[in-house]
């Protein structure tokens, strides 16, 4: 099982960023050992003294693809779910300085926050409202009527270069107003007003 995330697919999240809108899908990948068992605390890791939250709908692939029409690109998934890409934020910006890849930043082990998901059929695909809050309080919010590219074109895009397999996971990007997680935050994603997730962050 592998894991492939979407960057720069919400404009607000991209102005936040630095604003340079890019031409095609941006893709990035995570490896099994990124997911975290939200049954247990999180602690932040040792090597980052600012990590951040990015929330994200969440494709969980059912059938083994490649090279997929993105007219056919539905038939790939049938249930969504929600996730944070945890991003270690000042190391992410040092390797940008020196031109460096994001591994360290973006897919170290329990980067990947993966909540419950539910079967597309219930939903409106091109309006699914979701929010993440932090202590109560809602810290970032969108909707899939946001994205630069819906999930149709992402599948498509993905197939290209990866051989897609059952039980894969596709995040889609995140809204505006990522942000620093502390010690003794509660952090609550939600799916239009299903809770898809709840743990305690630790120091």
């Amino acid at each position: 099982m592998k894991i492939i995330c979407v960057g720069k697919n919400y404009i607000d999240h991209i102005k936040e960023f630095d604003g340079k809108h890019p031409e095609s899908i941006v893709l990035f990948m995570k490896p099994d050992t990124a997911i975290h068992n939200t049954e247990l605390p999180y602690y932040i890791p040792e090597f980052t003294s600012n990590l951040h939250h990015e929330v994200e709908l969440v494709l969980k692939i059912n059938q083994n693809g490649k090279f997929i029409s993105e007219k056919f690109a539905h038939k790939y998934y049938d249930e969504i779910g929600l996730g944070i890409d945890f991003t270690a934020r000042d190391i992410q910006s040092s390797l940008k300085k020196d031109g460096l890849s994001w591994e360290k930043a973006k897919s170290f082990d329990g980067s990947a926050i993966i909540g419950d998901f539910i079967q597309k059929s219930t939903l409106d695909l091109t309006n699914i409202s979701f929010r993440l809050e932090k202590n109560g309080q809602t810290v970032q919010q969108g909707s899939s009527n946001q994205m630069l590219w819906n999930f149709d074109q992402i599948v498509s895009e993905c197939s290209k270069y990866f051989t897609l397999r059952k039980g894969d996971l596709i995040f889609t990007g995140t809204p505006a107003n990522v942000g620093q997680v502390l010690a003794n935050d509660i952090l609550e994603g939600f799916l239009g007003d299903k809770k898809m997730f709840s743990f305690a962050i630790k120091g």
